[in-house]
């Protein structure tokens, strides 16, 4: 079987996949209303929220662009956050609708600086809200967003958080952090496939809602919200993702919450070890280094792109190559979700051969 290491699509334990070859039911009916109820529950548990919880059908980019739309209105100033290709994405969404984008960008392999979060703030005190990606899969940095919460709230702006990447597989107390708006995506550490998109919104978020005037339709919270109140989605949902949901989240609070996090922080360790141990060098410092996809530098001769293809054709291992600036320059391990130790060491005994063969000396 194909050893998939990328960020997402993750692999889905076979539970999952056989939950999704259920057939088809009514979507307007009590049992798939009493699905939803259950999975927006069990999900909620995970995400440590009691604000209302969406299901969105769609990738985790429709996640950003209802943030966007529900949230903001024309000519609304917003402070982007970016530390790498999906904190621009966050930006560039805003921007379309016609918010006024305050850019705060760090260079791709670092964390965000707190201190700098906080005197852009106090440099720009129309912003209305800060969009931040907390988990930065194109670069393997993991902001801290704890204290980027803190200020952001302390300057009494709005929170649009990025978590797609981070939710389901490393902490995040969305209320206890104080995140107005959280985004995640169904094919990371969720271990399910492509094709929903998970929202949670806070009172202030609502607030914001009753405000916003951008454009929206499919993408309208309020219209999920009151779908959700009589166990339904407004349009045809992916009810066989549903279907994943509903097994997979069952997996999740049998293993623990905590559980989870302590195995992807293992897990994270144990790869940053073994790319250390083969002499080469990580791109992240490891303070902020993500504990679900490590990215590595290409350098002392090595072509990531070809060291790729070795380990796809050769080992059938599939890596991540890099991103935006970082293409060709890194390579990334994905380790989130449903993976285990054995996994991640077979990278490393491919790697092994692989490296000197795509250039590497080191």
């Amino acid at each position: 079987m194909q050893n998939l290491r990328i960020p997402g699509p993750t692999p889905c334990p076979p539970e999952v996949l056989a939950a999704m070859s259920r057939q088809m039911i009514n979507h307007r009916g009590v049992e798939f209303s009493e699905m939803v109820k259950e999975v927006t529950a069990n999900m909620k548990q995970v995400f440590q929220t009691k604000n209302d919880l969406l299901l969105l059908t769609g990738s985790g980019t429709a996640g950003l662009e209802a943030a966007a739309v529900n949230m903001l209105s024309p000519g609304d100033s917003v402070l982007s956050v970016s530390i790498g290709v999906f904190g621009e994405r966050f930006a560039k969404i805003a921007q379309t609708y016609g918010a006024v984008v305050v850019p705060l960008n760090f260079p791709h392999g670092q964390a965000a600086d707190v201190d700098a979060v906080k005197k852009a703030l106090a440099n720009n005190p129309q912003v209305k809200a800060v969009l931040v990606t907390h988990n930065e899969t194109s670069t393997g940095i993991t902001n801290d967003l704890k204290a980027i919460s803190a200020a952001v709230k302390g300057a009494g702006k709005l929170l649009l958080v990025d978590c797609i990447s981070s939710l389901g597989s490393v902490n995040v107390p969305v209320d206890e952090w104080g995140i107005d708006v959280a985004i995640s995506g169904s094919q990371k550490g969720w271990m399910v496939p492509p094709g929903m998109a998970m929202i949670s919104v806070s009172e202030a978020g609502w607030q914001a809602y009753a405000q916003a005037k951008m454009p929206r339709f499919y993408l309208d919270l309020g219209k999920a919200k009151a779908g959700l109140e009589k166990g339904q989605t407004p349009w045809t949902p992916n009810v066989s993702v549903v279907f994943a949901f509903q097994v997979a989240l069952k997996m999740m609070l049998e293993e623990g919450i905590e559980n989870i996090f302590a195995r992807h922080e293992r897990h994270g360790k144990f790869t940053r070890d073994g790319v250390k141990a083969l002499g080469l060098n990580l791109l992240a410092d490891e303070r902020y280094a993500s504990n679900t996809v490590t990215s590595v530098v290409a350098d002392r001769g090595l072509d990531a792109k070809k060291l790729n293809k070795i380990m796809r054709d050769e080992f059938d291992i599939v890596l991540a190559g890099g991103q935006g600036p970082l293409e060709g320059k890194i390579f990334r391990i994905g380790h989130l979700g449903m993976v285990k130790e054995a996994d991640l060491q077979a990278v490393f005994d491919a790697l092994k051969v692989a490296l000197p063969k795509a250039g590497f000396t080191g």
